[in-house]
């Protein structure tokens, strides 16, 4: 069975019309994947109620190149928010649309065991601690979406991830997708936001990406902030053997619209 793994950006499901419109998108996108004999599997972010959260807390949100730094104060907050609200509402909205989901976080099963990342690169070559942000690894057991999905169901995954010790990670959900559609050998990643796909410097989608153009956008500061994660992710899974790998709206309905990033255009 062929798994699309179908990341969601928190913006696609803050509010309650948001989450409507979306669980409306997944209804259809689930039925013809199932009338294909595949599954979808969701992982899903929460950045905007993370920070909400935060500012409640008297916590300034930090990010790096789209990669929230988490401290500990900063993880119990994003644990609460993507664990419990938010993956929650979305699991119980998609079964009010007759999608079968389950509610998962990659604590689940070992699904997103993840080693700490030590350092990232920051401007101008200097390098910061992330603090208590996680990276899924090669060794993380995925067995168990394939198992729901062969069963019907719709595994919902929020992106918290834990080490071999049990200690509780932040996951950026780009980096999470990717890891789920490579373990899973899927046949798409789709990473879902509030824009059509990557963007050029005067806003319009650009319909495919090469190696050439991605380094390039990134380099001149066109793609910034979350959208260097998203691409990021998206080389990663495709370095995987991912075969499909998109970028695309969450607005429009259909999750069609948007920047392709596929094997014979991306060189890796």
């Amino acid at each position: 069975m062929k798994i699309t793994v179908l990341k969601l950006g928190g913006e696609l499901i803050e509010t309650p019309a948001d989450l409507a419109h979306t669980a409306g998108a997944i209804v259809t996108l689930a039925a013809s994947l199932q009338a294909d004999g595949g599954a979808l599997a969701i992982v899903h972010g929460g950045g905007r109620a993370i920070d909400a959260a935060l500012a409640e807390r008297g916590i300034t949100p930090r990010k790096q190149d789209g990669i929230r730094l988490t401290d500990a104060a900063t993880l119990a907050v994003v644990v609460d928010v993507l664990a419990g609200r938010a993956n929650t509402t979305l699991v119980a909205a998609l079964n009010a649309h007759g999608v079968r989901a389950v509610g998962l976080t990659g604590a689940d099963a070992g699904l997103g065991l993840s080693a700490r990342v030590e350092s990232m690169a920051a401007d101008g070559g200097a390098t910061v601690d992330p603090g208590l942000v996680g990276k899924p690894v090669s060794t993380a057991q995925t067995a168990l979406i394939g198992d729901l999905a062969r069963h019907g169901y719709v595994p919902v995954i929020a992106s918290i991830g834990a080490d071999a010790a049990g200690a509780l990670l932040n996951v950026n959900a780009d980096v999470m997708a990717a890891h789920v559609a490579a373990a899973t050998g899927a046949a798409s990643l789709l990473l879902a936001g509030g824009t059509a796909g990557v963007l050029d410097a005067s806003g319009a989608t650009l319909p495919e990406l090469d190696e050439a153009m991605l380094d390039a956008i990134v380099a001149d500061g066109t793609a910034t902030a979350g959208m260097v994660a998203k691409l990021n992710a998206a080389r990663a899974a495709l370095t995987a053997g991912v075969p499909d790998v998109r970028i695309v709206s969450g607005r429009d309905g259909l999750f069609s619209r948007g920047t392709s990033l596929r094997p014979h255009a991306l060189a890796t």
